[in-house]
């Protein structure tokens, strides 16, 4: 189903890996790849469903995960023993990347604090200290689907025309009038199928992306709350 708008997904396949294993509390040099590769692939259906644009990496590496899983189904045989262990090569790159990750957001962190002391015109949206952690497209990801499994139990009698990403865009900039930051799922409030609830989640990921709005959390996998700046336009 075309929604008239395609988003770049930026974040990429061991971003979604380590996501998966944070939020899973799963041991990093000892991943479940049959639990990890199911959810994996779970994730790359829903973007592609909304119509993300998905990069070539994300299905290399669901390609990957599924030839690894296979392998570790296939039983042992004692004179194999010293193979190396198939995952190897991943939790190796995961490592890797993490400690790039972690190491960039201290570089950023810095960054912000110094340009902090020269400059004081921040906009008090995006500069108050409470603002929160960051948010993934996997965070929103997984707060949509909460939305969606909300939708089944409305009644599907009432249909009204419903709008388009760019009038929801104005309607959810509407909301943040006013207001330092809205709830997630605040924005869905009006939405009465399954296409409008997509429909809005989109509008959300145009004002992110355009820097109109910002997503953040108080803490790791907690509420999601919506930031907007005064001088939205659209």
């Amino acid at each position: 189903m075309e929604y008239g708008i395609k988003l770049e997904v930026f974040e990429g396949p061991l971003d979604l890996l380590l996501y998966l294993i944070q939020k899973n509390n799963l041991d990093i040099y000892d991943i479940p790849i049959a639990k990890i590769t199911s959810e994996y692939l779970l994730y790359l259906d829903m973007m592609k469903n909304l119509n993300l644009e998905v990069a070539g990496d994300f299905l290399v590496m669901a390609a990957t995960l599924m030839k690894m899983k296979s392998k570790m189904l296939l039983p042992s045989h004692g004179e194999e023993e010293q193979d190396e262990d198939p995952r190897k090569e991943l939790v190796r790159s995961l490592v890797e990347y993490k400690k790039y990750k972690e190491a960039s957001k201290i570089l950023r962190n810095n960054l912000e604090t110094q340009k902090d002391i020269f400059y004081r015109n921040t906009s008090p949206e995006f500069a108050d200290e409470d603002f929160g952690i960051e948010v993934t497209i996997f965070n929103l990801l997984d707060a949509f689907k909460v939305v969606i499994e909300r939708s089944k139990k409305i009644p599907k009698e009432i249909i009204k025309e419903e709008c388009t990403v760019e009038e929801k865009m104005k309607l959810i900039i509407r909301q943040l009038e006013g207001r330092q930051f809205i709830s997630f799922f605040s924005i869905f409030e009006s939405d009465e199928t399954k296409r409008a609830i997509i429909v809005t989640f989109l509008a959300l990921l145009e004002l992110i992306k355009r820097g109109l709005a910002a997503a953040r959390q108080d803490k790791n996998f907690g509420d999601i709350r919506i930031y907007g700046s005064k001088t939205i336009k659209i």
